[in-house]
């Protein structure tokens, strides 16, 4: 069983006190010094699995692992993956700029998105990013031209939509044809005749794609690879262009309840790199370049949520409610797209359970609900609630709905905890506020 495969961190476990403790930090005593709510992240679970993907690929040499910034990005993540051998892929100017200001080697960064800015792109060829991966034909012009005024040739990739839907939710299927990302099959050619005819300034390197997340079909890696290497054989046939390099994307699943069977890492690098061999054959394209986009797989495992249990509701013939002091704003995902998720008490974790309760937030929404029917010990105010596998897409897409406060972050290792966020301040929420001089 590889990381992903377990609802918990790896280091997580019940400590003499009768409390679960991670990294071998007492949650109860984090939540005491810290405040919550308060994003805890595993730095052994962190390093294993981004191991674990080395160790499943090590007989494929020609592969490189870039991890999905979006899914959690800080300059402490970007020192612990770079120090495993990770790239980065990129799809914001503040997502090139943490890495850059992190001292990654921006050569190692991807440039990746739907409708970059001329601001950014213009920040990716000063900081030096090393590929850019170009999803339309506005940006394939507007890249040229920025490259042409800086006297610069750019490594790019084409972003394609193969084809392929995932069974996932819509809103994170991102392969199939009816997608606001990348090319579609019929418009490669068109853009390969600008690259050829017009936009000397850009070097295609090879093909990019991105099936979706939460992918739970290995064999769905299989196919995205023999549609890619289908084309690069037509793209050579036709145009006479040898490209050598595929960017798969990620999307491995993870375990957020017991009903959540993901496939490990080894089961995808399998499907991979069998196809790589099949279909380089067929088509006689020699060596294959990959490179991976783990994002999700690599940190939401090793990440949980703490919050302090508040009010409770006990509807007449109803649901009970039980409040805690955070909610959508620090984890959007229940609300946006339904997502499911597990919990503990960390103050008492061994206590039987005895009620099915829903977990509300605190925000002036109604469907602002963290879990829905869950089952809880008796929980009384102040308890502390730990939510797991909250470390991909909860920081990430967090907001200050209602003025509140962003949470802090920490890192956790061998009984040590060290701030990687801080917990923003009322005078930074207003920081960026400005008053016309007509109001005063």
């Amino acid at each position: 069983m590889t990381a992903n495969q377990g609802i918990k961190p790896i280091t997580c476990e019940i400590n003499a006190n009768g409390h679960i403790q991670i990294g071998g930090c007492d949650l109860v005593e984090l939540a005491d010094r810290y405040a919550t709510p308060l994003y805890v992240y595993d730095e052994e679970t962190i390093r294993t699995i981004a191991r674990e993907y080395k160790s499943a690929f090590r007989d494929y040499p020609n592969i490189k692992m870039l991890y999905a910034s979006k899914a959690f990005m800080t300059k402490a993540i970007c020192k612990i993956l770079s120090s495993e051998g990770f790239g980065f892929d990129v799809v914001s100017g503040g997502e090139i700029y943490t890495a850059y200001s992190a001292g990654v080697n921006m050569s190692d960064c991807l440039f990746n998105g739907n409708n970059k800015s001329v601001d950014e792109l213009n920040m990716a060829l000063e900081l030096g990013v090393g590929k850019i991966s170009v999803d339309n034909f506005l940006e394939l012009a507007l890249l040229n031209e920025i490259a042409i005024s800086k006297g610069k040739i750019v490594d790019i990739l084409l972003r394609i939509t193969p084809g392929i839907e995932c069974h996932t939710h819509e809103y994170i299927q991102t392969g199939h044809l009816d997608s606001k990302f990348g090319f579609d099959l019929t418009q490669i050619d068109s853009a390969l005749e600008l690259i050829i005819d017009e936009y000397k300034n850009l070097d295609l390197i090879g093909l990019h794609a991105h099936i979706g997340s939460q992918i739970f079909e290995p064999q769905i890696y299989y196919d995205e690879v023999g549609v890619m290497l289908k084309e690069i054989d037509r793209i050579k046939n036709k145009f006479g262009l040898e490209l050598h390099t595929i960017n798969l994307g990620g999307g491995l699943g993870i375990k957020y309840t017991e009903n959540d069977l993901p496939p490990s890492v080894s089961e995808i690098s399998e499907k991979i790199t069998s196809a790589i061999d099949y279909y380089s054959k067929e088509y006689n394209l020699g060596d294959v370049n990959i490179y991976i986009e783990p994002g999700r797989s690599i940190v939401g495992t090793s990440g949980v949520t703490l919050y302090t249990v508040g009010s409770s509701k006990q509807v007449p013939n109803g649901k009970k409610y039980v409040a805690v002091d955070g909610g959508m704003a620090d984890n959007p995902r229940p609300s946006l797209y339904q997502a499911v998720y597990t919990a503990q008490v960390a103050n008492k974790p061994n206590d039987e359970l005895t009620q099915t309760v829903t977990i509300a937030g605190r925000f002036c929404e109604s469907g602002d609900i963290l879990i829905k029917n869950v089952k809880m010990p008796e929980l009384d105010e102040g308890d502390i609630l730990c939510v797991y596998d909250t470390g991909a897409y909860g920081y990430s897409m967090s907001s200050n709905y209602n003025r509140v406060l962003k949470p802090a972050a920490v890192l956790v290792n061998n009984g040590q905890s060290d701030i990687i966020i801080n917990r923003e301040s009322y005078e930074e929420l207003v920081s960026c506020d400005m008053v016309p001089d007509r109001l005063s």
